[in-house]
């Protein structure tokens, strides 16, 4: 066993007994509408993440983000107005036995029908990044998802983050990176011509994931891995952290965050870079003379 293989972080324990499946599904759209189904679908047409003739891979790692995402789009293609294929895919990067026989149950029981295929990426991240792996087995299980998803003829990927994750990393950027940039809702891959990730949980918060989850009464997968379960080296978690105390005090200082990045005014920006390319205010401070004075 490499060091990072391991049994993980603290599982998400359900409220129950796994539901039935029928009403597993149903809630999704009834009881969730409001706080999970609305949102994603809501994201998907402001964002444009599916079109006409899409072919989706949807990315199942079997935790609580991408079970949910996974059946979303079901419930998506069978409701919704434009036609569209699905493909679910979930990489196996060297799990634990006993975590790879609980990707395989769950799936099972939600009627998920997932292409499971292996990379052995705990082990080489061990080997070549045992000091920071967190950042080399991202980039390598991502890479490893867009060569199964183009073997299987899609345009698209579909990453599980959520609308948490966006404003760690808007607040990660800013406090450990002196840099304001978040997370987006979709990017053109720049390695693997054709595809592009989306993320449709972009509007979800976790807390209604995690209830979705915990009410269904779902096992999901937790991280799996050593690192994350030590916390060792990991900022997001410290983020995570300082939020919820700012939220007891500010309740809609999440929400503030992310909006933040929607509402960026560039007259009131030092610096700023675009396509690679360094800009100043200094360059438009003197075009409109008289103009902006106070």
């Amino acid at each position: 066993m490499s060091k990072i293989e391991g049994t993980g972080c603290d599982i998400l324990v359900p409220f129950s007994e796994r539901k039935p499946l029928k009403e597993i599904e149903h809630s999704i759209t009834k009881r969730y509408r409001t706080h999970i189904w609305s949102k994603f679908v809501k994201a998907i047409n402001d964002y444009h993440l599916v079109e006409e003739g899409d072919r989706v891979a949807v990315a199942v790692s079997g935790g609580k983000d991408s079970l949910l995402m996974a059946k979303l789009f079901q419930e998506l293609k069978k409701h919704w107005r434009v036609d569209f294929d699905l493909e679910f895919i979930s990489m196996d990067p060297g799990y634990h036995e006993s975590i790879r026989k609980l990707l395989e149950s769950n799936c099972s029981y939600l009627n998920i029908p997932v292409h499971i295929f292996e990379s052995n990426i705990f082990h080489v991240v061990d080997k070549i990044a045992r000091d920071y792996p967190c950042y080399m087995c991202a980039k390598m299980r991502r890479g490893a998802l867009y060569t199964k998803a183009r073997e299987l003829g899609c345009n698209k990927l579909a990453l599980g983050h959520h609308f948490n994750d966006v404003i760690e990393t808007t607040l990660l950027n800013l406090l450990y990176s002196g840099s304001f940039k978040t997370m987006l809702p979709k990017l053109k891959s720049k390695n693997f011509e054709g595809l592009e990730l989306i993320r449709p949980l972009y509007y979800v918060k976790e807390i209604y994931i995690k209830r979705f989850i915990q009410g269904s009464g779902i096992w999901p997968l937790n991280c799996a891995c050593m690192v994350e379960a030590e916390r060792t080296g990991n900022k997001r978690y410290e983020i995570k952290d300082l939020i919820a105390e700012l939220k007891k005090k500010y309740k809609d200082i999440d929400n503030s965050i992310f909006h933040a990045a929607e509402n960026v005014n560039l007259d009131g920006i030092l610096a700023w870079k675009q396509g690679g390319e360094r800009h100043s205010f200094l360059e438009n401070y003197d075009r409109d003379e008289g103009q902006g004075k106070k």
